[in-house]
């Protein structure tokens, strides 16, 4: 008896293919856009953490955003005598206009000291480092990512190769290994050249960021300590900086990703209950139009029941068939982005599962009414009324 109350709602869908198709259209788009974004989501905040903890747990990153507040780079490099401190390396980044053989693009120019590569993790893929002695005569060199070598020297090896940063000519030294994307975007895009050539473009005298390298992992707190005590001594104001380090950047990136699971869950099931009502409606419909049927079916024998199940498996045969098509679109669709943008995001078939088994909740619960409507005909005035 059920496969035949199967096969009959089949057929009952089947025989109304437009009229199905635009009913599953609501629970289509809600699929496709939970699990769409969420793979995308998910894609781009994981290579994000991937990113920040592959930075080592001993970094430290302290800014100083305070108005009126001057911090000098001798003062900083003084915390290099800390015993839970190992190296410290402040930073000046500016965007500037870069030009080459007739290629031209906006990069980050990021102005570093020697120890810049030693605290940040960063190693060489040819050529060499920015030296001591580059930051001591601001010499115009540059270090410059993949990224941008491969954009302003195509196939050519950058090495030796000159480019214009503003309206001056730079010596390319060396070229980084491949580094991915962080926070702030691709870091093989930026340019690094000497820190006080960096002052010297940007007139900067004064260290806005700077980075720290404890001394071991189990020292990270202690240095954490000791910078924030140095600098509410030298800026006499809490409020005018903050330090981090990895482990408080990954916390937070945390709550941002279950804030968003929270936001997307709702987006979901705002989006599928509308659906539902679709199908609840068009049900209603479907009663009314097959109250003769309907009248027939018990009048031969038919029980309440049977009927009653039938417009329940049609209502839920629906919002399944339109999770499982919404779902198969999202696939097509995240490939098509994974082409188009380069990535690597992919369907999270437990969300995929999840919001398939939330449409067959759905197609229970919104053709609950129309098929006990269905079930409570009685035959004479089915028959009467049709």
């Amino acid at each position: 008896m059920t496969l035949k109350i199967i096969m009959l709602s089949l057929r009952a869908i089947y025989n109304n293919k437009m009229r199905s198709f635009l009913t599953m259209l609501g629970i289509i788009i809600g699929v496709m856009a939970v699990v769409i974004l969420v793979s995308i989501t998910q894609n781009a905040t994981s290579g994000i953490t991937d990113s920040i903890a592959s930075m080592g747990s001993d970094q430290i990153t302290a800014s100083i955003t305070g108005e009126d507040v001057s911090v000098s780079r001798d003062s900083i490099e003084t915390l290099n005598s800390y015993g839970a401190i190992d190296k410290t390396a402040p930073v000046i980044t500016t965007s500037q206009t870069v030009k080459h053989n007739g290629e031209t693009g906006s990069y980050s120019i990021v102005g570093v000291t020697n120890d810049y590569f030693d605290v940040q993790d960063i190693a060489i893929q040819s050529g060499r480092l920015i030296a001591d002695s580059d930051i001591e005569w601001t010499t115009n060199v540059a270090v410059i990512g993949t990224e941008a070598a491969t954009d302003l020297f195509g196939t050519w090896d950058a090495v030796d190769g000159t480019i214009t940063i503003g309206e001056r000519n730079y010596k390319v030294i060396g070229v980084l290994e491949e580094q991915g994307s962080s926070l702030v975007g691709s870091d093989d895009s930026k340019i690094l050249i000497p820190y006080t050539t960096a002052e010297r473009i940007t007139g900067q005298k004064s260290v806005s960021t700077f980075y720290i390298k404890a001394s071991s992992s189990n020292s990270v707190n202690v240095a954490i300590n000791m910078v924030e005590s140095f600098l509410l001594q030298t800026t006499r104001d809490e409020d005018s900086f903050t330090v981090n380090n990895q482990s408080d950047v990954l916390d937070t990136m945390d709550e941002v990703n279950n804030t968003m699971s929270l936001l997307l869950a709702g987006i979901a099931a705002i989006s599928l209950l509308v659906g539902g009502i679709g199908i609840m409606n068009i049900m209603l419909v479907s009663v009314t139009e097959r109250t003769r049927e309907i009248g027939i079916r018990k009048a031969v024998g038919a029980k309440r029941q049977h009927i009653m199940l039938q417009f329940l498996c049609e209502s839920c045969i629906l919002s399944v068939l339109g999770g499982l098509i919404g779902l198969v679109l999202s696939a097509a669709v995240v490939s098509a982005y994974n082409t188009a943008a380069g990535s690597s995001a992919a369907i999270n078939w437990g969300i995929g599962m999840a919001a398939i088994a939330f449409c067959a909740v759905i197609g229970i619960l919104f053709g609950s009414y129309p098929a006990a409507k269905a079930s409570r005909l009685q035959p004479i005035d089915a028959l009467h009324t049709s």
